[in-house]
């Protein structure tokens, strides 16, 4: 136990200070890869951003990039494509991972103090990562400040009022209020996309390692033993805004 202690220290010590905490992938980056992989295997997401804003060409922002899981796809169509990210270990794998893409750029920052000029970003995007409603006023300022005129800003989030996988979150969650997030992203003056994705696994002990790092011990106990298969039905809000 006390070993397990001073690993989950070290990992916190590793992130930059106003980080927000993502025990799921800072504790175990190796089952978050899969989680990543698993995830909206039909493209619905980077699809219903295209149809908002295309990136192509543009310069584009992921805070809060991880291992750098989406940047070799954007790089793949945008200018310039910049990563942001708290944790020093992911920062560094994100690096890796990029290594062999001249415009790639992988930065130690946090959302709320974004290493980027003024009005420099065209497309900015954030999944599953720090903008998650009341308590993330002081990134949306950074925003403001970043983007540039005509620029879209892209926040993905789970939505806990649809689908299997948001039942799971509500009940993981009792205190999570949807309406209040939804009241706040609108006051914020976001519009939302709901969308409707699914986790796809090749092998049901990757299905049942995410779902040991999502959901508290005895929820994830009864969902290996309930759910059978490869595959959830994954309801999430994209969120989006010109500037």
């Amino acid at each position: 136990m006390l070993a397990r202690e001073d690993a989950n220290l070290a990992r916190v010590r590793t992130a930059l200070a106003g980080a927000v905490p993502s025990p799921n992938i800072w504790n175990s980056p190796d089952v978050y890869e899969v989680e990543n992989t698993a995830a909206d295997p039909d493209g619905v997401i980077d699809a219903a951003m295209a149809g908002i804003r295309d990136p192509g060409g543009t310069e584009f922002l992921d805070i809060g990039c991880g291992s750098g899981f989406h940047l070799p796809r954007f790089a793949a169509t945008a200018r310039r494509v910049t990563g942001v990210e708290p944790h020093a270990r992911l920062a560094a794998a994100a690096r890796r991972r990029t290594a062999d893409r001249p415009n790639v750029t992988v930065r130690d920052g946090v959302a709320q103090r974004l290493p980027v000029a003024d009005s420099s970003v065209e497309v900015a995007h954030a999944r599953w990562a720090y903008f998650f409603g009341r308590g993330c006023e002081p990134g949306l300022a950074e925003l403001r400040r970043v983007m540039r005129r005509g620029g879209v800003a892209f926040v993905i989030d789970n939505d806990a009022t649809r689908s299997t996988v948001g039942e799971w979150f509500q009940r993981s969650l009792p205190s999570y209020d949807p309406e209040a997030v939804l009241r706040f992203w609108t006051a914020a003056g976001f519009n939302r996309e709901p969308l409707l994705i699914r986790w796809r696994f090749a092998r049901r002990r990757d299905f049942e390692a995410v779902v040991r790092i999502e959901f508290p011990p005895a929820l994830a106990d009864e969902i290996v033993a309930t759910h059978p298969g490869l595959e959830v039905d994954y309801a999430v809000n994209l969120w989006w805004r010109e500037y």
